[in-house]
């Protein structure tokens, strides 16, 4: 297996189908998918239980009990039982074009992690996705998606962009090559060499601390986010509060005072 991909989800079956379908469209097909489930009800595992009947790629289902925001501890498992070398990580909301998982393996490389970004859709456009607009790509169509309600921005040349014109986007974007838990790849002994995903932390920049452990530890990012494309289908985020989110930030700060490139509450416990 040359690739295992990492999905996360939690009550969220409409949405991860249609997610699915976007990983049975890929052309590069050696690959995984591990979903990594933050304790969803038998919904999603019978939905689980049926696509891996209806795709080509191999699926992993790793569950714990819903107790919780408890994302980074999910990831970890997932981490643990993914099969292949090289790791991608992204969300049950987010699907992939259809050259997503060519453009993670092809530009691959020692000593990076890659960033990609995505393109938020309203609710409506969310829903109004099929399963034969994922298969035939025309979801990845800018026009199609603006006559179905997608608001104009300059962040739509995603779509457009290939080539030479993608390499320049990805140059010149004043965003930062952070790690993003929606689009973002790494050797898994990298992410392994810095024990994971800090499992104190809860909503809210969970992934970019990660990615600050990464670069402390000499591994950089690598920015593609107008060459690995995925569309956001839209939710609400009722587990989000103040709270969690200052806690998070103190986490991030000292890691970046203090280099750190290692949490002792990640996958190898203390």
């Amino acid at each position: 297996m040359e690739l295992s991909v990492i999905i996360t989800t939690y009550n969220a079956a409409e949405w991860l189908e249609k997610v699915m379908w976007g990983y049975q469209a890929q052309v590069f097909r050696n690959f995984e998918l591990v979903i990594a489930d933050d304790g969803s009800n038998d919904v999603t595992k019978q939905l689980i239980a049926r696509m891996s009947k209806d795709v080509f790629y191999p699926v992993k289902h790793v569950w714990h009990e819903d107790e919780g925001f408890r994302k980074c501890t999910i990831l970890n498992k997932a981490i643990s039982e993914a099969s292949a070398d090289y790791l991608i990580i992204s969300d049950g909301d987010c699907i992939p074009r259809n050259d997503f998982l060519q453009v993670h393996a092809t530009r691959r490389k020692k000593g990076y992690f890659l960033s990609g970004g995505y393109s938020k859709l309203p609710m409506q456009l969310s829903k109004q996705i099929t399963k034969e607009d994922i298969l035939t790509q025309r979801c990845f169509d800018v026009n199609w998606l603006k006559r179905n309600g997608l608001p104009d921005s300059f962040k739509n040349s995603k779509f457009t962009a290939s080539g030479w014109k993608a390499n320049l986007l990805n140059l010149i974007t004043p965003t930062n090559a952070s790690w993003n838990g929606h689009n973002s790849s790494a050797w898994k002994q990298d992410i392994l060499n810095v024990n994971g995903f800090d499992e104190r932390m809860r909503y809210g920049a969970l992934d970019r601390e990660m990615g600050e452990r990464l670069m402390n530890n000499g591994i950089k990012g690598l920015q593609i986010r107008y060459s690995a494309i995925c569309i956001h289908l839209d939710h609400s985020r009722g587990y989000k509060n103040d709270k969690d989110l200052a806690s998070n930030q103190a986490i991030r700060d000292a890691t970046k005072k203090d280099k750190r490139t290692w949490t002792d509450f990640g996958i190898v416990k203390s």
